[in-house]
């Protein structure tokens, strides 16, 4: 499940966000105290308030623990663009939770966000990342070469895509708007 997370998330958060191998693709520093764990909350609202990104916390459907995240960043409302990003603690990678939280988030942007392109910014080393984008029909656009600066080192990353038309005609489902 996808949902809003609060500051009594924190403790969960920062289980995964303390985890260098988790964290480590996403730009982000390995978090050193709940607090960093509730400054990533703050910076989930902000965005949303700010209506350049939301973000959801990811969730068992057995349990209501936060184990990673998903959503959009850097939206352009104007140009109906936005780029997708996750995490997910890595007890649960390779279980298809990453994949069914993305088609969840990709389809509320066309849907409820009316999006005409989403995009993805990877890593290089990041091969489990590429094939989850490439597996839900995004396309690989090229190399930005040293595109962000993170963790004390600029980074190349990939971008990819998926226009709206080409989520519908995959999904078999009908683009309205």
């Amino acid at each position: 499940m996808l949902r809003q997370v609060t500051v009594e998330d924190a403790k969960d958060m920062f289980t995964y966000l303390s985890d260098e191998d988790v964290v480590k693709t996403m730009g982000l520093d390995p978090c050193q105290t709940i607090e960093d764990a509730c400054d990533e909350i703050k910076w989930y609202k902000s965005i949303y308030q700010e209506n350049t990104g939301i973000r959801w916390g990811i969730t068992p459907k057995d349990s209501g623990k936060v184990i990673g995240s998903c959503g959009f960043l850097n939206m352009h409302s104007k140009h109906h663009r936005a780029e997708v990003g996750y995490g997910l603690g890595k007890d649960y990678w390779g279980k298809g939770i990453a994949s069914e939280a993305l088609a969840a988030v990709v389809a509320y942007g066309y849907q409820q966000l009316q999006l005409e392109r989403i995009e993805a910014l990877i890593e290089p080393a990041n091969l489990s990342s590429q094939k989850l984008v490439e597996k839900h029909g995004f396309t690989r656009e090229g190399l930005l070469r040293h595109y962000e600066y993170t963790r004390g080192k600029f980074d190349d990353l990939y971008i990819y895509s998926i226009i709206r038309h080409e989520h519908f005609s995959k999904a078999g489902e009908k683009d309205e708007i």
